[in-house]
């Protein structure tokens, strides 16, 4: 029997919102009136116990429950993915574990109700289920897809392939907590789970603490998931051949009682004692599975439950809610009524989740705190004489890079395609790299602080994961390469921006490969990766420094230590370039944006504003070349893009630890005033866009075009248009 919410006399005030509610269920009053899990306590004592497999039940139920109401409130959201993996979800929470990061982004309202359930969305008062409902979907409320913003959501969810990385960042620098995370069909499908876990797994034997829970339902977003058509068998021996020890399955159809067809089927079809049956094979499999994972043994839980299970629709159907999904559609109104929990349940439920690890998520996450970090003290900074000699510099920075390793047990330096190529082997000999076999030639023993996976992804990910969970880390690249890590790099910088807590900026070093790689032609040319983060510098948090030799780019490093909740991005070259700048203009250019390098007065002045290191060598042999036509020149070298924009021109105010800082109107003119002004860069014109905006003076721009193979980084300069001559003539036309 359904009963409405307006018929109840006495609710718990959570319940506010709840439309429908539903008679004690058969042996309600002996298994699920009394909560097992109370305060002081973090889990479910027995999870053979009857009772502690009937208030599984009750909670995968209540899960469903909310997931489907919530998002029919705005006709909007994911309900189907997550409706079957609610009794593994509810089960790893039974069991004290709710450190559950997940790569599934339409699990969000899932999540949402989980959290709601054990009273963490109260930080953002959200205290019943109509405020929830109100707030799903709704600026500053429960975004569409899993954030930072939410208090207890450990890691943002967004595009597929993900989930694994926050994962095992967090294992890592917490290895006494299990870490679970779920992936669906889709993600599994994605190339990057499996290797990025393989390499994990060698060069980290010892962390298994991370526990894959795949959601198999047979279904992707459309249509049938392309794992669909596999056998158990195949299933497990999938994974088992992809180095897990430990591979636990449960499939609803061995429980099945009502002849369901199909591989798929949905537990909430069955009888209450198969239901019970179902849900206590899953809690056992799911405890079993922690114990393994806990005890050094790479492990993985499947749940094989239709998609859509106990909600609106089955199958692909279910994954997402129309505009005619409201609450007064008939397929809504039926699955919530046939979920409907009585008022009792519900504070069962409640009671659990609150207790269950020790407290609501929201205060007891591993993420909920900030991590404690070893003291840098001051870097064993190396400041060049301007003029002398020519330095490389990465690898002045290789040598702070090398320090705060040695300083920093926690922190992790990660490069697909080695250091060594990068000019940076300094680091590979002072921090080692992770690797099962010790070679001293390669630098190379177990427990190195050096990770080097050949994916980018799995490089992007573990630095980028390990900086949002509060650790110090450094992604090492060749800017042509970048861009198959740049997807995680930059969820987790958009989750920065939003985080409720400090935590170490994801730092980044791209070796400019474009003009020093002329022979190897444009597969290690892409320097258009620079109009990724030219995009992405409006988002406010997003620094990318062009250091102009080996002094600045020892002070970019040293800034970028300092800072929080940023995304900075370091390119510079691995060539032996001249010193143009001490360390006190450095930082003066970290703060404006750009220094003054070089002026020379004339009749006339051309400003040439030059974003990197190589370039500027074109840059000035043009300014002689306009010398010696009586021609004056600045050549303004500029180290910090963002800092050039306009205060309104970026989202900064809308950040965790917001910057502010950009150079004013009259310092601006002081800078790139003039007669005339060419902005030129090796890379994307798009990072010149803060000086184009603000200049009032003819311009144009001389950019990165496309890669070739050449002798020489002068050869593919010319090929791109970048070379003194062209210059000097283009300065000539505009003053003309």
């Amino acid at each position: 029997m359904v009963i409405t919410a307006d018929a109840i006399k006495s609710l718990p005030t959570f319940c506010e919102g709840i439309q429908y509610f539903g008679e004690p269920i058969d042996g309600f009053e002996v298994l699920g009136k009394s909560p097992l899990i109370q305060p002081g306590q973090k889990a479910i004592a027995d999870p053979n116990a009857e009772a502690a497999v009937f208030q599984t039940m009750l909670a995968a139920d209540a899960l469903r429950y909310l997931t489907l109401q919530v998002t029919a409130s705005k006709s909007s959201g994911h309900p189907g993915g997550f409706a079957s993996s609610v009794e593994a979800f509810a089960s790893l929470f039974m069991l004290g574990h709710k450190n559950i990061p997940t790569e599934v982004g339409h699990h969000a309202p899932g999540f949402y109700s989980a959290m709601f359930l054990d009273r963490s969305l109260e930080q953002m008062d959200i205290h019943n289920v109509a405020q929830m409902r109100e707030r799903f979907r709704e600026l500053h409320g429960l975004l569409g897809h899993l954030s930072g913003y939410i208090p207890g959501i450990l890691s943002p969810a967004g595009p597929l392939g993900q989930g694994q990385h926050f994962a095992m960042a967090a294992a890592w620098l917490h290895r006494d907590k299990l870490i679970p995370f779920t992936m669906g069909d889709g993600g599994m499908g994605e190339p990057y789970p499996m290797s990025a876990i393989a390499h994990f797994n060698t060069s980290f034997p010892e962390v298994t603490n991370f526990l894959p829970v795949l959601v198999w339902n047979g279904f992707s977003q459309e249509h049938h998931s392309m794992v669909s058509t596999k056998t158990n068998e195949e299933m497990l021996a999938y994974w088992r051949g992809n180095g897990f020890a430990e591979v636990i399955l449960i499939d609803a159809k061995d429980f099945d009682d009502q002849d369901q067809s199909g591989a798929y089927v949905d537990s909430t079809m069955f009888s209450l004692g198969q239901r019970l049956a179902f849900t206590q094979a899953v809690l056992n499999g799911c405890d079993r599975a922690a114990k393994s994972a806990l005890s050094g043994k790479l492990t993985v839980f499947i749940i094989k439950q239709l998609k859509g299970a106990g909600v609106h629709a089955r199958g692909a159907k279910s994954h997402n809610l129309y505009a005619y999904h409201n609450l007064e559609n008939q397929e809504i109104v039926d699955a919530l009524q046939s979920l409907a929990l009585s008022p009792e349940a519900w504070q069962t439920v409640r009671t659990n989740f609150e207790n269950a690890g020790g407290g609501p998520a929201a205060q007891t996450a591993v993420t909920e705190s900030v991590l404690p970090i070893a003291e840098l003290g001051e870097l064993p900074l190396e400041e060049y004489e301007v003029g002398g000699d020519r330095k490389v510099a990465t690898t002045a920075m290789g040598q702070l890079v090398a320090a705060v390793g040695q300083s920093d047990p926690n922190y992790i330096v990660t490069n697909a395609d080695g250091n060594e190529a990068s000019g940076i082997k300094n680091i590979n000999v002072a921090l080692r790299i992770n690797h099962p076999t010790t070679d001293d030639l390669y630098n190379q023993s177990p427990g190195g602080q050096v990770y080097e996976p050949l994916s980018e992804d799995a490089c992007a990910g573990f630095a980028a994961g390990l900086a949002l969970m509060g650790s110090r880390t450094l992604w090492c690249s060749y800017e042509s390469f970048a861009v198959n890590g740049l997807p995680i790099w930059q969820t987790v910088t958009q989750a920065m921006a939003e985080l409720r807590r400090p935590t170490p900026s994801t730092v980044t070093l791209y070796t400019a490969g474009a003009l020093e790689q002329g022979r190897n032609g444009w597969t290690h040319q892409r320097p258009e990766i620079e109009a990724y983060f030219a995009a992405m510098m409006r988002n406010g948090n997003i620094f990318p420094l062009f250091p102009t030799d080996a002094n600045s780019i020892q002070v970019c490093y040293d800034w970028a230590l300092t800072t929080k909740n940023k995304g900075i991005t370091i390119t510079a070259s691995k060539t032996p370039l001249p010193i143009h700048t001490t360390f006190a203009q450095s930082r003066q250019a970290l703060q404006d944006g750009a220094i003054l390098l070089q002026e020379i007065l004339g009749s006339k002045t051309v400003v040439l504003a030059t974003i990197g290191d190589m370039v500027l060598i074109p840059v000035l042999e043009a300014a002689k070349a306009l010398q010696e036509q009586g021609i004056g020149s600045k050549i303004v070298s500029v180290v910090s893009p963002r800092r050039l924009y306009r205060v309104h021109d970026t989202a900064w105010e809308t950040c965790s630890e917001p910057d502010g800082g950009f150079l004013d109107e009259a310092r601006f003119e002081k800078l790139f005033g003039g007669d005339a002004l060419l902005g030129i860069t090796g890379g994307a014109s798009g990072m010149l866009e803060p000086i184009m905006l603000r200049s009032n003076l003819k311009r144009d721009t001389f950019a990165w075009k496309r890669g070739e193979t050449t002798s020489a980084a002068g050869v593919l300069m010319g090929l791109n248009g970048i070379t003194a001559e062209a210059i000097a003539k283009r300065a000539m036309e505009l003053l003309a």
